[in-house]
């Protein structure tokens, strides 16, 4: 029995040392079969059987054969392979397939697990194949494991190991991480000076050249100030300095190509591809400023401030703003007075000469200033400042009217208060600082809260209009304020103010007083007492201690009451006698002050005495009498309060009895079917007849209304009421008796108000009028005008009396 193990081999193509490289002669040292060496190195991949024979072994017994098990060496596959496919790689065998039906299988990643079907196996051959192009980027290896099973699914043979390497090919160009490298290096830089690095990636493996990735430069732009002022190490991509000379005001940025090729940078063989570093040159402090002239001029008005008085103007190289550029203006000489400061402006860099303390033209009339200026950050090593960092600033002073000045602003003046009107206080005077203009002051009374002073227009004396007084409520801490007016006639004409403050010493001239004015007390001794404070309106020393006494007469006083001090400011009120009637009792106390000379005044303290309860507080009926009433006044105060609300309840029962009797009288029509009411309420009659729905039956039955006739009506009109006749037994009757009353009324309208009509309507329930016509022939009687009253005489006469005339 043999077990026989084919192998293909494969014949590679020639690369460089460091690769890996197989012979295929190699595997033609146990060959069986008609192939031959020169045959083999012709075919590209011509398959190879390879037997891997049973070992002989001397025994005791005999020459044996010793059994070896399945040892396959590492199959090497070549990415990319073009086929065809499937293609053979190995044979597996063994040498019971003679005797019964062996079906072969394989397993692993590549064959039943993902990727699938990557390898297969003839179940009945044994022959392995691989299926499609492996790509070693995306795996390296695979793992397989080769089962001889017999027709019951018996294991035959112990599972073989299958290791399948897939061998590189140069099919990945390097890769940039970035197709856009941005680095940036100081000015001025020493050769040598790293300035960025890139890296490339390759796909390939990276032990063999065909992942070893080389860089180079390709191009530099500008070539200034040399074509070649930077290099790259070949093999970590850092790009150095390699010439001196980086300038940033001639060159700011360098735009450089970089290629990076695999096969150790071989250009024959090897991929490349490109990126593009963009260097930026940074600035350094290697320019000083300079002023664009020597001498600067400007002029300022005196007493001006934050004004800008003179622009100064440097020019430097550097990059704009930053601090290498950024001017720093300082005034060394000139200004002893710190009446100037230089302010930069941001986006111009130029010097702005501000006055920040106004200046007097009486003082200086012009500033010889001496600036010097440098940037904010220090000159780099090696450079040496310009001659042109000073200049000379020349500030003329321009003269001004300038306002009077009060020297003593404000002034303060001692007075005694009480002081008589047209008393001289002070002379409060300005002063005009234009020493070189003639100019005259003159003075107003700005604000006086009391209208106690004048002053003088020419020469601002201050003279007293009223008594001081220092208990005014102008007055505040002993201090009396007024404002004062000084204006010059320049042109234009300028003003200041001034206040004057007087100082008001405090005489004694307010007596003291007594608080409470009214207060009550228990009518027996020892239950409470009255605790007095003396009040003064003045001030130290002429207020407290005070002096507090009854006065002598009358006599009663002084035997019913008592005063002590307790102190300076306050005294104690009570009783001397043990018990006093109630009532209301007015007490004198005199209180004098400490002045010299001393004020004295006398208070009367109206005192309730009452009858108190256990703690010491009048009692409801103790007050009253307090108040001056007697038993019997209280006795007749509370029956007037009883008769009082019963009047009230009685009232208020007789309005509800009456309510209740006006509530059961009811009409026997509805007020809204009174005819009469409408008639005197609307003073209209309306559309006509189809106009108004009226029951004409009670027109015929007078006597249904006889209770609402015999009422007065009260219609809503102007005039006074016209007198109501008893209702006759006809409606005709009543309405002549109603026409007659209104003929006789003076005051009535010219016209009678129930016969005005406006639209009646389309037809009417009467017969027409049209056939009522007027003649002139004389046989119509109009006498009866006469009985219509003074209304109708006149058309009576006109008609009816014509003969008579």
């Amino acid at each position: 029995m043999t077990r026989e193990v084919y192998h293909t081999c494969y014949r590679l193509h020639p690369l460089p040392s460091s690769s890996f490289h197989l012979s295929p002669f190699l595997f033609l040292q146990e060959m069986t079969g008609n192939y031959t060496r020169k045959e083999v190195e012709d075919s590209g991949s011509l398959p190879v059987v390879v037997r891997f024979p049973w070992q002989p072994y001397l025994s005791a017994s005999g020459l044996q054969r010793q059994k070896r098990d399945w040892v396959i060496p590492p199959i090497n596959v070549p990415e990319n392979s073009r086929g065809p496919f499937p293609q053979m790689l190995v044979s597996i065998r063994s040498d019971k397939d003679r005797s019964i039906n062996i079906r072969y299988s394989i397993t692993g990643v590549g064959a039943d697990q993902p990727p699938n079907e990557v390898f297969s196996i003839d179940p009945e051959k044994g022959k392995m194949y691989v299926t499609k192009p492996l790509d070693r980027e995306e795996r390296s290896s695979y793992h397989l494991r080769a089962h001889a099973v017999d027709m019951n699914g018996n294991q035959v043979e112990q599972p073989v190991d299958l290791y399948i390497f897939v061998i590189d090919m140069n099919d990945n160009r390097p890769e940039f991480k970035n197709q856009v490298y941005n680095g940036s290096v100081m000015e001025g830089s020493k050769p040598g000076t790293t300035v960025m690095t890139v890296t490339a990636h390759d796909a390939d493996d990276i032990t063999t050249s065909n992942g070893m990735v080389y860089y180079r430069i390709l191009q530099q732009t500008p070539h200034s100030p040399i074509p070649n002022m930077f290099t790259i190490n070949r093999e970590t991509g850092d790009i150095v300095t390699v010439a001196a000379g980086l300038d940033r005001e001639r060159v700011s940025q360098y735009t450089v190509i970089v290629e990076a090729t695999d096969m150790e940078g071989n250009l024959n063989f090897g991929l490349s591809s490109t990126a593009t570093a963009i260097i930026s040159i940074t600035d350094v402090n290697d320019n000083p400023p300079e002023f664009t002239q020597s001498t600067f001029s400007g002029e300022v008005l005196e007493n001006s401030v934050n004004v800008v008085v003179a622009n100064l103007t440097v020019m430097d190289k550097d990059e704009p703003r930053t601090p290498n550029w950024n001017a720093v203006y300082r005034i060394v000489s000139g200004d002893n007075g710190r009446h100037f400061t230089i302010r930069t402006n941001p986006e111009t860099n130029d010097g702005m000469v501000t006055v920040v303390k106004p200046v007097d033209f009486e003082m200086n009339r012009a500033f010889m200033l001496t600036v010097v200026v440098s940037n904010q950050a220090p000159l780099a090593e090696g450079v040496q400042a310009s001659l042109q960092y000073t200049a000379g600033v020349t500030i003329s002073v321009k003269d001004i009217n300038e306002a009077p000045v009060f020297p003593d602003n404000p002034k303060m003046v001692r007075f005694e208060e009480g002081v008589p009107a047209g008393t001289i206080i002070t002379t409060f005077a300005a002063k005009d600082p234009d020493t070189f203009m003639q100019q005259s002051i003159r003075y107003a009374k700005l604000a006086d809260p009391a209208n106690w002073l004048s002053i003088n227009s020419s020469n601002g004396q201050i003279t007293t209009t009223a008594v001081l007084d220092r208990e005014s409520i102008y007055v505040k801490k002993n201090i009396y304020e007024a404002t004062f007016l000084a204006a010059d006639n320049g042109s234009p004409p300028a003003s200041s103010t001034g206040t004057l403050q007087i100082y008001l010493i405090d005489v004694n001239d307010n007596a003291p007083s007594l608080v409470p004015r009214e207060a009550q007390i228990c009518e027996r001794a020892n239950a409470n007492s009255i605790n007095i404070t003396a009040a003064d309106a003045d001030t130290d020393p002429n207020v407290g201690p005070f002096v507090f006494e009854l006065p002598m007469h009358p006599s009663a006083i002084r035997r019913n009451w008592t005063v002590s001090r307790l102190n300076g400011d306050y005294a104690r009120l009570s009783l001397r006698i043990q018990f006093l009637e109630s009532g209301v009792y007015e007490v004198p106390i005199s209180v004098s002050d400490s002045g010299n000379p001393p004020l004295s005044n006398r208070s009367i303290i109206k005192v309730k005495v009452c009858p108190c309860d256990e703690h010491g507080d009048c009692t409801a009926v103790g007050a009253v009498a307090a108040a001056g009433l007697g038993t019997g006044a209280i006795i007749a105060i509370l029956i007037c309060i009883i008769i009082l609300l019963s009047m009230v309840l009685l009232f208020v029962v007789w309005m509800k009895r009456r309510e209740k009797e006006r509530q059961t009288k009811q009409l026997l029509i509805d007020p809204e079917d009174d005819v009469r009411d409408n008639i005197l309420k609307y003073d209209e009659e309306g559309g006509g007849e189809e106009d108004q729905d009226y029951d004409l039956s009670q027109l015929q039955q007078p006597d249904s209304l006889e209770h609402i006739m015999t009422k007065p009506v009260v219609p809503e009109s102007q005039y006074p009421l016209r007198p109501v006749v008893p209702h006759p037994g006809d409606i005709g009757d009543f309405i002549n008796e109603g026409l007659r009353a209104a003929d006789n009324d003076p005051t009535a309208p010219p016209y009678d108000s129930l016969l005005v009509f406006d639209y009646e309507g389309s037809g009417s329930t009467a017969g027409s009028v049209s056939s009522l016509n007027s003649s002139s022939s004389g046989e119509q009687d109009y006498d009866y005008l006469n009985d219509w009253g003074p209304r109708f005489k006149k058309l009576a006469d006109m008609y009816g009396g014509g003969n008579d005339d």
